[in-house]
């Protein structure tokens, strides 16, 4: 009736931890997501939730029962049944403007977002970072390794620059190629989205079936392919109004964080600007954000990551020298938290003068871990349809062509990334480039391809023969 998630930690089948350091770590969770990551996003957007005791008997059973809907990728670990302990949280498929299930028909669309920016660190070795972003290069190894069998032509950069048009172009691509980045549930049930890693084949029409009593509820829309668009063009228009719109205020809004123009704001790999360059237009018009809307303050937290994993890698190496020296001060450090204000106020310190000392390695170390936090959380847009006369003035409306909804956006998937996964990251970051120099780039890049690079000044060498 409460309409409420419950929330287990799982682990590898030979690590067993004890109910203690379970009870510490969900505490962690709670605490980094009300300490930390509300204060970046804002109060109405992220819902920390609570611990709560379970009977050992109920929590076994659950398990059971749930085993054999896991999907197989995920079975490597097992779900915590010894401590009892477990996440009580709202149910983000459903809208959070009431506590109580409403009964009414609800659409939820899940989009991981992924890194908005492209690094503008002078810290890069290699120059295609300052020009493709890291989703469009980890899509061709990860086709290369098996994850999935074409690249998606989503490019994050274009979702994030607060463009209609090429807003329109990236949702349409993550509708095609959704991978694990789109799902969309109805009344809570998974009927749009990846899942197992393999498949990712869309069938617009039957998302269009689920879809027609929300967007044309008097059914007087003749069926077909043209049927079909129409709805999908519905759906992204009103995906993308919800993102640009401002429900909140916080504390990180006025945080003076890197300027948006620092870096660049296209990707040179985006299916979007290859179009334009193809079609003779070059400008590549970049709207801007709104400053309260989610995508603003999601872009804002993945740019804490300043020095980008090649500047940061250094400064990690520095800590944990300073570790294994003195590992008593790991707890002085809050490295494994508690995340409380204090945690808080030392990453406010956006400095980037390196004066050699642990304390600023260690800053610089914990901005980078709520950076990656924020490049891989989720947006829940939850909507609602509603009537005219029932809009009241304090919930946010979309209008479509032929109905409006209420609804509700919140963002998930925010636990702080383990400090031990930076290196991980750093060899990834090389693999994922060397990868794409060699394979990607080599192919489209002939020399000829460059020399009709618009507005560059081509010499023409001539050697001795």
């Amino acid at each position: 009736q409460r309409c409420v998630v419950l929330r287990f930690l799982k682990s590898p089948p030979n690590q067993n931890k004890t109910s203690e350091e379970i009870l510490q770590h969900l505490q962690n969770i709670v605490d980094f997501g009300k300490h930390v990551m509300k204060q970046f996003f804002g109060e109405n957007y992220v819902h920390h939730g609570e611990i709560i005791q379970l009977p050992l008997d109920f929590v076994r059973q659950l398990c059971l029962k749930i085993q054999p809907e896991r999907p197989e990728s995920r079975c490597d670990k097992d779900m915590d049944t010894l401590s009892g302990y477990a996440m009580c949280l709202p149910n983000l498929t459903r809208l959070q403007t009431h506590r109580f299930v409403e009964h009414r028909p609800i659409l939820c669309i899940e989009i991981k977002p992924k890194c908005g920016f492209i690094p503008f660190s002078s810290h890069v070795s290699q120059e295609i970072k300052h020009k493709v972003c890291r989703y469009c290069m980890h899509q061709h190894l990860k086709v290369a390794n098996g994850k999935w069998k074409r690249p998606s032509k989503y490019c994050p950069l274009d979702l994030f620059s607060g463009n209609k048009q090429r807003m329109h172009f990236a949702l349409k691509s993550l509708l095609q190629e959704a991978q694990n980045n789109l799902k969309i549930f109805k009344n809570g049930e998974l009927i749009y989205g990846c899942k197992d890693e393999q498949e990712g084949v869309s069938d617009w029409n039957e998302l269009a079936r689920h879809l027609k009593p929300f967007f044309f509820p008097s059914n007087g829309l003749v069926s077909g392919p043209h049927c079909t668009r129409t709805i999908v063009k519905e759906l992204i228009h009103v995906i993308t109004m919800t993102l640009l719109s401002s429900t909140d205020a916080c504390r990180a809004g006025d945080m003076k964080t890197v300027p948006v123009s620092q870096g660049r704001s296209y990707c040179e790999a985006s299916a979007f600007n290859k179009e334009l360059v193809r079609n003779g237009k070059h400008k590549l018009e970049s709207s801007g954000l709104p400053r309260g809307c989610l995508l603003y303050k999601t872009l804002q937290a993945q740019m804490l990551d300043m020095l980008d994993i090649e500047g940061l890698y250094p400064l990690y190496s520095r800590v944990e020298q300073y570790l294994e020296e003195f590992p008593e001060e790991r707890s002085t450090l809050q490295i494994d938290g508690p995340y409380n204000e204090a945690f808080y106020e030392k990453l406010l310190d956006l400095s980037a003068e390196d004066d050699g000392t642990v304390a600023f390695a260690l800053t610089k170390v914990q901005q980078y871990r709520i950076a990656m936090t924020a490049k891989d959380c989720s947006i829940m847009i939850a909507l609602s349809p509603c009537l005219q006369d029932e809009c009241s003035e304090q919930r946010p409306v979309v209008l479509t062509s032929k109905s409006r909804f209420t609804f509700s956006v919140s963002v998930l998937d925010l636990d702080l990334k383990p400090y031990e996964s930076i290196p991980h990251q750093y060899k990834l970051d090389g693999k994922i480039v060397n990868y794409y120099l060699k394979n990607v780039q080599a192919k489209d890049d002939p020399v000829m391809s460059s020399l009709f690079k618009e507005n560059e000044d081509c010499t023409l060498v001539l050697h001795k023969v």
